[in-house]
């Protein structure tokens, strides 16, 4: 079977000619090198950004995408789903950066070639290759924001997607993330995220925290008149509620990596020490629930 030789015919496609379709059965195909692979973390985390490229996974990320002007490089779905596919890139400008709708290449292949090409079940039946808008600048994203979310560490890309999920649904202006954090744009944060990621202003805070009385991190957080709340265990830590009954005006929620927490210099670096108050034995919950937990409580 030949890479988009007669092999690719025969899935009875019909596309509605806004956008080029291309039925495709080989998962060889060169032309699908965007979605090989993808569930080797390691070379995703790596190639992603070098290569300014995302993946969308699922009709209803995609349209979050698009919705945020964002532009495709190509889309690879299901037969099933290509009339959607087909609407939401026939809807696109053709004005904005990329590629306008009618070169946009869309890629069709039944279930079998898909998870041979992506090595997992594709959700919905649809991936988009997408191009990834450059970071803004701290100071943009902080600018009118009144709470914002910092993830210090946080490498768990499911973690990651959830807490970008709570932040659009509970009104969370713009989340910061450190150095070592997981990438938000990374396909299953982006899928757990429900594509809300593309909601929320974000950004990357380097360096973090910073030293004492030296620009970054915490002290541009500070110097741009946030109150640094960091979210650990601490003797001295206040209680969330009483935290949140006295709020002040703008605050950095600080959470921290699965299982360590906050490092002991964030901690010692920040306005105040916040704790969920817990029962039964517990002491803390998982970053994605106390996310949560924190953006409820001081909404």
């Amino acid at each position: 079977m030949g890479k988009g030789g007669g092999g690719d015919v025969g899935l009875g496609v019909a596309g509605l000619g806004a956008v080029p379709v291309i039925p495709v059965s080989d998962p060889d195909d060169a032309r699908l090198a965007d979605y090989l692979r993808l569930t080797d973390v390691a070379l995703r985390s790596r190639s992603e950004p070098e290569k300014g490229l995302y993946i969308a996974e699922s009709s209803q990320v995609l349209a979050r995408a698009l919705a945020a002007g964002h532009r495709p490089r190509s889309v690879l779905c299901a037969p099933r789903w290509l009339p959607d596919v087909e609407a939401m890139l026939a809807a696109m400008p053709d004005d904005g950066p990329g590629d306008g709708a009618r070169d946009v290449p869309v890629y069709v292949a039944e279930k079998g070639v898909l998870e041979a090409i992506t090595g997992f079940h594709v959700h919905r039946g649809a991936l988009a290759a997408m191009h990834r808008p450059p970071l803004p600048a701290l100071a943009d994203v902080l600018d009118g924001a009144r709470r914002v979310a910092v993830l210090e560490d946080v490498v768990d890309h499911t973690n990651v997607g959830a807490i970008m999920r709570s932040a659009a649904g509970l009104g969370v202006d713009a989340v910061l993330v450190t150095p070592r954090c997981a990438d938000p744009l990374y396909r299953r944060a982006v899928r757990v995220s429900m594509g809300t990621v593309f909601q929320v202003p974000w950004t990357r805070i380097d360096p973090w925290p910073g030293r004492v009385g030296e620009p970054g991190g915490i002290a541009d957080l500070r110097a741009a008149g946030f109150t640094v709340a960091a979210l650990a265990l601490a003797d001295d830590a206040v209680p969330l509620d009483a935290f949140a009954a006295a709020l002040p005006e703008r605050v950095a929620l600080v959470l921290g990596t699965e299982g360590d927490g906050l490092a002991p210099a964030t901690v010692a670096g920040a306005d105040v020490v916040v704790r969920i108050p817990m029962a039964g034995g517990v002491d803390s919950l998982n970053v994605a629930a106390a996310s949560a937990v924190a953006f409820w409580a001081t909404r």
